[in-house]
């Protein structure tokens, strides 16, 4: 506010005359420049707070009932798709699969003896054919016993790495009963949220600038992930009680360094198109607000308040109070006086 920059001037005037009188001789002015605010395009980067997740992560479930034969795998290692995990064991499914290859023993020996009375003549055709039918079905009954057998042996959907044990050998589970679960951790996703005006700011940014914006990752211990990520998707809806909205960025891990539920700091870089940058020098804080010297036409010199966007290293990115073209005390704030004529 204006009001809080005349106030600060005050006492900044004050200060700054005695600071002045204590650095410089007597009767040298301190030197004052003024520039003039050009607007150009500016990056600026924003840190949020991440939570790292797999590309696929899922809970590998019994798909039958039955006791926990084996457990193949161990704890967070590596598997490939197809790789037994877990196999269980049921004494019910062991028996009818013993039970109907017996049936198809007997089919057989049926079949073969109704084709020796056929060679003889004993019996017809279609004796030999209801038999051939009959072993036909004894071992489509056997193949659906080995297959129902073959539930009991839990394979990795997809390549990925194993999770926590739920049950342990011996465990009797029913189906669906959650026994691990496997993650794919070849592509770990960044999920943040931003702000409503810094998504706005990224969309008009994204549609000027071509490419896409470099996204870096901070690990939890402060070091920076090797492999930079890329933004791969922003939520469809904004979160009404935050005013936030989510994005996702990818990053590779072929190390296999991240992990799901891992946290970070991921920052993202916006481009600013026609933005005003001004040294922080240049400026003089006051109580809650910071204030540049703005110079008119007619070389007088007024304390204005403005709003900073963003910090960049020794510069400030302006939201307000500065607009192209106008002139403004670059170097010497500490010897220029609010009201004051300036010597360009």
């Amino acid at each position: 506010m204006k009001t809080s920059c005349v106030l600060a001037a005050v006492f900044v005037s004050a200060s700054v005359n005695h600071c002045a009188r204590a650095q410089a001789s007597p009767g040298e002015p301190q030197k004052i420049t003024v520039a003039t605010a050009e607007p150009k395009s500016s990056t600026i980067t924003e840190r949020y707070a991440c939570r790292v997740e797999s590309l696929r992560n899922i809970e590998v479930r019994a798909p039958d009932e039955g006791y926990v034969q084996e457990i193949v795998v161990k704890e967070g290692q590596s598997v490939k798709k197809g790789d037994v995990l877990i196999r269980l064991t049921s004494v019910l499914r062991h028996a009818r699969l013993d039970a109907e290859r017996a049936d198809v023993q007997v089919a057989q020996l049926e079949y073969e003896n109704a084709k020796d009375l056929f060679e003889k003549k004993s019996v017809s055709e279609r004796e030999v054919q209801l038999h051939a039918a009959k072993l036909a079905k004894a071992k489509a009954k056997a193949d659906a016993a080995r297959a129902e057998l073959e539930l009991g042996t839990v394979r990795a959907p997809f390549d990925g790495s194993v999770g926590r044990m739920q049950r342990q050998s011996g465990t009797f589970v029913l189906k669906g009963e959650a026994l691990t679960t496997l993650s794919d951790n070849s592509t770990m996703r960044a999920y943040f949220k931003v702000p409503e005006t810094r998504y706005l700011e990224y969309v008009a940014s994204a549609g000027r600038e071509k490419g896409d914006p470099r996204i870096e990752l901070v690990l939890a211990n402060g070091e920076h992930y090797q492999h930079a990520g890329k933004l791969d998707g922003i939520d469809g809806v904004f979160d009404d009680e935050t005013g936030t909205i989510a994005f996702r960025a990818d990053f590779p891990n072929p190390d296999g360094l991240l992990r799901q539920g891992q946290s970070g700091t991921v920052s993202l870089g916006t481009t600013l198109k026609d933005a005003i940058v001004i040294p922080q020098r240049s400026t003089i804080e006051a109580a809650n607000s910071r204030c540049v010297y703005v110079v008119g036409e007619d070389g007088v010199a007024h304390l204005r308040e403005i709003v900073v966007q963003a910090e960049l290293d020794d510069q400030f990115v302006l939201k307000s109070g500065l607009i192209a073209g106008e002139k403004f005390v670059l170097d010497g704030v500490r010897g220029a006086t609010d009201g004051g004529k300036v010597e360009e």
